[in-house]
């Protein structure tokens, strides 16, 4: 009977202490993209929309922004948030990057 428990009570104790684990790896922020990132570089994503270069993207018009794009996942308020253009990421809401579309 006390083998029982035994085997129990660290069967339980794994479980938890990997459920821990995990959670804080879900509660952990993503990190924000860089800009020397490969795909950030691709699609000309600048962390801050007043410094892309208009002769390079000439489709940028002022006042375009990460956090007023379709794509952007993020609350209004927040500082950064996500989109799925960098999964697993974050974007500055002031950024902005060539896939750039208004929403509706």
């Amino acid at each position: 009977m006390i083998s029982r428990n035994r085997r129990t009570f660290l069967l339980q104790a794994a479980g938890l202490c990997a459920a821990l684990a995990s959670a804080g790896e879900a509660l952990a922020a993503a990190p924000l993209v860089d800009e020397s990132d490969p795909t950030a570089a691709s699609l000309g994503y600048r962390a801050k929309a007043a410094s892309v270069d208009t002769a390079k993207f000439p489709k940028y018009h002022a006042g375009e922004r990460c956090a007023n794009c379709r794509f952007y996942t993020g609350a209004a308020a927040d500082a950064a948030g996500p989109c799925p253009m960098f999964a697993g990421k974050t974007v500055a809401a002031d950024g902005w990057c060539n896939v750039y579309a208004p929403r509706a």
